[in-house]
């Protein structure tokens, strides 16, 4: 049974919007940008205003960091010359809803019959993080029992205040629009793959779904790599922060296989992860979070910092410490994407320049972090 962090593979798939830039509203373009695009790295989503990117898995967090930076680099210089702008966002805080288009695509298609305005307003996009776990039955214990840690890391990354040119008074409206499908939220307990399996199967025969691909739950078991995906997150203009969810991530990953191999009892309350992720939603990191441990509410820096300082000796082990410590205290001094976006429309009160802010950030992807030891999170926990 894997329990050991430095084997464990990570690799994040990243969902962009693609951007006119002339009004900063979202392009149903992305076939220009894709179209010189490799696409073992590179592929079409269900707007045609969005990008996905695939990156390779890495033990190592700054190859992975390189990797999505060269990623991003790529895309947006394809953009470029073609006029249009790549931002990494929950959502699009402008968006003319009579040009958006769904991609070309049967089963994006069939999926915009079925489903109707779902479909049309599922203008969201978010960072997925993939942990390499090559045991189907342990695959999906784990990620059930992992579901009352997501919250926090939906707070790292909230970036969607805006929807359709509007403050919606959450820092992730992404949350909000992605629950409202059949087979969204927190992944309930099976007990082995086969069980999952079954689950899946009576959802497909319902006919409320018709693939594997469409179980959209806030974490879930792979369907076509042997890994564990967290769903939860909001697309991070800041590449600091995919890599910060992404090393946090894994180390969950890697505790809870430990939990279970000792035989730890886990006991899941759905609700309760409900509501901790709604918290985390309205409140990103400038609020209060929901403690996965105690479950009332504490001030974010708290919340993150015990995390954190919790899994000190799965980042240590890693050595992932140094870098991952020092990322979540920048995240909390810095401030979440959500109060950044704001803080630029108060200055002249244009969502042009939440955009142009996106634009800005998304672009500035170099990893150029000196190595050696980072201040630790203690301080944020105390």
């Amino acid at each position: 049974m894997e329990a050991h962090v430095g084997t464990i593979r990570v690799g994040v798939e990243e969902e962009f919007h693609v951007v006119e830039l002339g009004t900063r509203r979202l392009a149903a373009r992305a076939d220009l940008v894709l179209e010189a695009l490799p696409p073992a790295s590179f592929t079409h989503e269900l707007q045609r205003s969005m990008v996905e990117s695939n990156s390779e898995p890495f033990l190592e967090l700054e190859e992975l960091a390189r990797n999505v930076c060269g990623l991003r680099r790529r895309l947006i210089r394809q953009a470029d010359e073609v006029g249009l702008g790549i931002n990494a966002a929950g959502s699009a805080p402008l968006v003319e809803m009579d040009e958006v288009k769904v991609s070309p695509d049967p089963r994006y298609e069939q999926m915009l019959s079925d489903y109707q305005q779902l479909t049309r307003e599922q203008l969201i996009c978010g960072t997925h993080v993939h942990a390499e776990v090559r045991d189907p039955d342990l695959a999906v214990v784990v990620a059930h029992r992992l579901t009352p840690w997501l919250p926090p890391l939906l707070a790292l990354s909230v970036s969607s205040p805006y929807w359709d040119g509007e403050d919606t008074g959450y820092a992730s409206f992404r949350s909000l629009v992605w629950q409202r499908w059949p087979t969204a939220g927190p992944l309930a307990r099976y007990a082995s793959a086969a069980e999952y399996k079954e689950m899946l199967g009576e959802l497909i025969r319902s006919q409320v779904i018709t693939d594997a691909g469409m179980l959209y739950f806030d974490i879930r078991p792979s369907q076509h790599v042997p890994t564990i995906e967290l769903r939860i997150c909001d697309s991070c203009p800041r590449v600091e922060s995919v890599v910060l969810i992404a090393g946090l991530f894994r180390a969950l990953v890697a505790r809870e296989i430990e939990a279970v191999r000792q035989g730890v009892e886990r006991e899941v309350h759905l609700e309760a992860v409900r509501a901790a992720t709604w918290q985390a939603a309205r409140a990103g990191l400038e609020g209060e979070l929901i403690d996965p441990v105690s479950g009332v509410p504490r001030p974010a820096a708290v919340v993150v910092g015990r995390l954190v300082e919790g899994l000190r000796p799965q980042l240590e082990e890693s050595s992932d410490w140094p870098l991952v410590s020092a990322l979540a205290e920048e995240a909390l001094a810095r401030g979440s994407s959500a109060e950044r976006q704001r803080r630029a429309f108060a200055r002249r009160g244009r969502l042009t320049d939440v955009v142009d802010l996106l634009l800005a950030e998304t672009r500035a992807c170099e990893w150029d972090r000196p190595a050696g030891s980072s201040p630790s999170c203690r301080s944020a926990a105390s």
